[in-house]
């Protein structure tokens, strides 16, 4: 059976994330880009990353414990790399600084065939898999990753969670060839500790194999969770490590005092961004086959790939989009009714009547 949704005006959502962050300090350009994100991953389905988590991720170990600071100013690190960036984001709202580095590297991709910029002393930017979409949108091919907030993946044959959910994401621009971008956008956990929390609000439990509680024992319950496991065995894990490396070499910090304010330090405790923009002509041999243009290449290898009796597989992004037409069908954001109810906590916040089922339409 699927589920019902409730169609809330994306002006009326935008205007809600925007106005909690605004009271917590945010500029307005900081707040907007809050909104933003949150709401393209509502659009998308992604309902593990949107405004809910975001808002109560600012509170728990942002703006409210010293992990993010409002209105902090990003310093640009020399380099004699003209395709590179390396930025100090100082603390930064994570979603302003995501999309400034995402932008920044289309421009260089635009003058150097691919652009790269990596960022130090950050603050999670939520949904990966948003920005590497604005890019694939406007035809280029884009990656990203970010050592996750906290360390709360007990790594391969390990007991202690030294890892984060440490998610990648990847961007093509696959529209000409089959309609929507094909994005690629996991954590390298069997399950993102947003979708625990998703779960937990709806009252379902997590698959198997996905987290065990304080005891070390494996758990399906979403309100006994302590620590998570990484997907595939040591395949998940070597991914996880791949997010860690990459922030070590920007400057990341140890996983285990990442955001942990309340512990005195005087090491680092912040998150690492990376990412890279490529455009399809600085990788185009032109040599494909039967005289076909790179987008006939591509359509005809996924026309492949998903032949042969296969027609019941599905790409990466797929859910993703056919979530989003049925988003702009309905002319808005679809929330569940538990999704309106945790929103009252935000509305109490800025003083705004709470939202109520009523209000808004059932979603076809």
């Amino acid at each position: 059976m699927s589920e019902t949704f409730h169609v809330v005006p994306a002006a009326q959502h935008d205007a809600l994330i925007a106005a909690v962050f605004r009271k917590r300090g945010y500029s307005r350009a900081e707040a907007a880009a809050g909104a933003r994100l949150a709401a393209e991953a509502t659009r998308h389905g992604v309902r593990t990353h949107a405004g809910i988590k975001a808002l109560h991720l600012d509170h728990a170990i942002g703006s409210a414990a010293g992990g993010c600071v409002p209105r902090a100013k990003i310093q640009k690190v020399p380099t004699r790399f003209r395709g590179a960036q390396v930025w100090n984001a100082n603390r930064k709202h994570g979603q302003a600084t995501a999309y400034a580095a995402i932008e920044t590297a289309i421009r260089l991709a635009d003058r150097y065939g691919i652009g790269m910029v990596s960022v130090d002393n950050a603050f999670h930017y939520l949904w990966g898999g948003g920005y590497v979409l604005e890019a694939a949108r406007r035809g280029y091919l884009a990656y990203t990753n970010c050592t996750a907030a906290v360390a709360e993946v007990v790594p391969y044959g390990g007991r202690f969670p030294t890892l984060g959910t440490n998610p990648h994401s990847w961007g093509f621009p696959t529209t000409p060839a089959i309609g929507y971008p094909v994005v690629i956008d996991w954590a390298t956990s069997v399950i993102a500790m947003g979708r625990i929390q998703q779960l937990a609000r709806e009252g379902r439990p997590l698959p198997d194999g996905a987290a065990v509680d304080a005891n070390g024992r494996p758990t399906t319950d979403p309100q006994q969770v302590k620590y998570l496991l990484p997907f595939g065995g040591h395949k998940g894990y070597s991914l996880s490590l791949v997010n860690e490396i990459v922030g070590a070499f920007i400057g990341g910090s140890l996983p285990t005092l990442r955001n942990r304010w309340n512990q005195p330090s005087e090491d680092k405790r912040t998150c690492t961004f990376f990412f890279q923009v490529w455009h399809p002509d600085a990788m185009s041999g032109g040599a494909f086959a039967r005289g076909r243009s790179q987008v006939e290449n591509v359509q005809a290898v996924l026309a492949d790939i998903l032949g042969h009796g296969n027609d019941a597989c599905r790409l990466p992004g797929q859910a993703a989009a056919q979530f989003a037409a049925r988003s702009a069908r309905n002319g808005g954001l679809l929330f569940s009714a538990a999704e309106i109810g945790a929103f009252a906590e935000s509305c109490a916040e800025v003083r705004q009547r709470p939202w109520q089922l009523t209000d808004f339409k059932v979603a076809e």
